[in-house]
């Protein structure tokens, strides 16, 4: 295996539903926009008309916890699945007309997908503080918490989200929970939904009891 098809063809074999699989319909946009400090706040008025919200601190955190979910998701997808790893730094996003991002793909490959993963993360989190004001040590949990649910999800150990984050100084370390033998994500960041929709808090929520959060957890 030595190129992208390759690596995408691998992936839809393992995992149908990945990230890049549907993208009819929606806008394919570079992820270098997401540095632009213009881009971002197009993206921070359309989350908070989607919300009805305008608390811009709470939003920023809001759209980076989605956003921080679909940013890396080629490469972690692509590098439990072959080894390899597509490049976060070449992502387009896919974004719904009213702005939410429903997929992501990547057009080549990296050698070093930890650090590549930590630059994006790090110009996109520049961008977002500026705009929002959200603080960016809080923006950095969300990444780390993204990153760590994303391997997850991608059917990976919790060591693949360890072992990329070393190579981000500025990642918290990844948290894990077994419950029913079952590794969960122990965040450590909040996405704030519950306070700009009023909503309950999510199942994981570090915002809650720890016995709580455990009961909700085991009851999945």
């Amino acid at each position: 295996m030595s190129g992208v098809i390759e690596v995408y063809v691998a992936v839809a074999t393992r995992l149908p539903y990945h990230v890049g699989a549907e993208t009819s319909g929606l806008t394919p946009t570079p992820v270098a926009l997401a540095t632009d400090v213009g881009w971002v706040a197009e993206q921070i008025r359309a989350a908070g008309r989607m919300y009805r919200c305008g608390d811009l601190p709470v939003l920023g955190v809001l759209w980076w916890y989605s956003a921080s979910m679909m940013l890396p998701a080629p490469t972690v997808e692509s590098l439990v699945v072959t080894g390899l790893a597509l490049d976060p730094a070449a992502v387009t996003l896919h974004l719904h007309e009213d702005g939410r991002i429903l997929a992501a793909t990547s057009d080549s490959l990296c050698p070093s997908p930890g650090v590549a993963v930590g630059a994006v993360f790090e110009s996109v989190i520049e961008a977002v503080a500026e705009v929002t004001g959200a603080r960016v040590p809080t923006l950095w949990a969300v990444a780390t918490d993204s990153l760590a649910n994303r391997v997850l999800w991608s059917g990976g150990a919790k060591e693949v989200a360890l072992s990329l984050a070393e190579d981000v100084p500025e990642l918290p370390t990844p948290r894990f929970v077994n419950v029913n033998g079952r590794d969960y994500v122990r965040r450590g960041s909040c996405c704030l939904i519950y306070e700009a929709t009023g909503g309950p808090k999510c199942v994981s929520c570090p915002r809650q009891l720890p016995e709580e959060r455990l009961a909700r957890l085991s009851s999945l």
